[in-house]
């Protein structure tokens, strides 16, 4: 494993574990998948890993309970990461937010507390308010923001009057936002992009195909998994077959390489089982050529997926059957 090159009370390493999945049925793992998550964090410390995602929305609070007891006594060595969704997020409601999600997951710290969303009516100043105070008495370490525009997390940072040490974003190589100001910002300041959905929800692992779409609930909803963007795909997961083919590797592990290739960025994917999470545990060792970079760069820029309010009528007729 391989870990961030910044001064943090713990190394945060390249490849962490999302969490999103635990609890919450929607992802179609079945009723016998909360064991498997144990294995999987289990496994996932074996490997390194120290960096563990959950949300007090996740499962309403039951992803950060799964985690907090398959950390088990291994809770103070890792990074154990939750976030805020922000319905009113207050200084007093942070505070009582943040109590709540340390008492699920049995932590007497949270080492880093995020902010899941921008909240587009009350500003950060009260909710860094919050944050500081929970920094004063221990409660939390580090203090994150998530799906934030650069100008935001800049103000957020002026507002806690310190560090707001990640940013935690969609991104992967068929969502390369960050590529723009987010991820340069990070390098210059010292600060961490987290990439949520880094295989794109599993679009780029290539087990897809406009024969053969995904099954459940958070996948169908995703305009990526139309079978025309599945086709639209071919080449960049032709591509990904490629690189992974020189490096006796996975089209997920190329997509993931591609990521941390970026030294402030970290990738969270989650793991549907112990062989999964070994894999892409696996992917924080694959160092892409500079030609392999550059050609994925070109598949990726290639690929012009039907997206925004084009999809919708497609995405109804998917779920509907007409």
């Amino acid at each position: 494993m391989r870990y961030v090159p910044l001064d943090t009370p713990k190394p945060i390493s390249k490849i962490g574990l999302g969490t999103w999945q635990f609890g919450s049925r929607e992802w179609g793992y079945g009723p016998d998948y909360e064991q498997r998550a144990a294995q999987i964090v289990r496994r996932a410390l074996d490997l390194g890993v120290t960096l563990f995602d959950t949300a007090e929305i996740y499962g309403f609070g039951r992803s950060e309970r799964i985690l907090g007891a398959a950390l088990g006594d291994d809770r103070a060595k890792v990074v154990v990461a939750s976030k805020i969704f922000p319905v009113l997020p207050l200084a007093p409601v942070v505070q009582q937010r943040a109590v709540a999600s340390a008492a699920r997951l049995g932590v007497a710290g949270i080492d880093l507390y995020q902010v899941h969303q921008p909240n587009p009516v009350v500003a950060d100043t009260t909710t860094m308010r919050g944050m500081r105070a929970l920094q004063d008495v221990g409660l939390v370490g580090e203090v994150g923001v998530s799906n934030y525009g650069l100008r935001r997390w800049r103000f957020a940072e002026a507002a806690l009057g310190r560090r707001v040490l990640s940013n935690q974003v969609r991104y992967s190589m068929i969502d390369r936002g960050p590529e723009k100001d987010l991820i340069p910002y990070a390098e210059q300041a010292g600060r961490i992009v987290i990439a949520y959905s880094p295989l794109g929800q599993g679009f780029l692992s290539g087990r897809y195909d406009a024969r053969n779409p995904p099954a459940g609930a958070v996948r169908r909803a995703n305009p990526y998994f139309l079978p025309e963007n599945l086709e639209r795909g071919t080449e960049l997961i032709a591509t990904l077959r490629e690189v992974a083919d020189v490096h006796d590797a996975t089209p997920s592990q190329i997509a993931l390489a591609y990521l941390l290739r970026h030294p402030n960025v970290v990738a969270i994917p989650g793991a549907s089982g112990v062989e999964q999470m070994e894999r892409n545990a696996a992917a924080a060792e694959i160092d892409l050529a500079d030609d392999e970079y550059a050609a994925l760069v070109t598949a990726a820029h290639a690929f012009r997926p039907l997206t925004g309010l084009a999809a919708v009528p497609k995405l109804i007729r998917a779920r509907t059957g007409r």
